[in-house]
């Protein structure tokens, strides 16, 4: 296996892991800032506020993106082990 395999490889499992968490990460990141702001608004500082509702759109967005994140997952495992099965790793 050579260096340019080994880079193409593992910059394609990072792509991967980047694409495949994006969908849940941007959801905490929206459903985060609108919480701040609302508790900014209103003067609200209550911890469940904060955890309660993240945690929801996340196992919702995490519910809809499993598909997505599926099929990005079998590209890589897919690709690893044609490179098994060509004895180039």
């Amino acid at each position: 296996m050579e260096q340019a395999d080994v880079h193409q490889m593992i910059q394609l499992t990072l792509r991967a892991i980047l694409i495949a968490s994006a969908p849940v990460l941007l959801a905490a990141l929206v459903v985060g800032l609108a919480i701040a702001l609302f508790q900014a608004l209103t003067q609200v500082q209550e911890m469940t506020l904060t955890f309660v509702p993240k945690i929801f759109a996340i196992f919702i967005v995490l519910g809809l993106a499993l598909p997505f994140i599926f099929v990005t997952l079998k590209t890589v495992s897919d690709r690893a082990f044609d490179l098994i099965v060509s004895g180039a790793l």
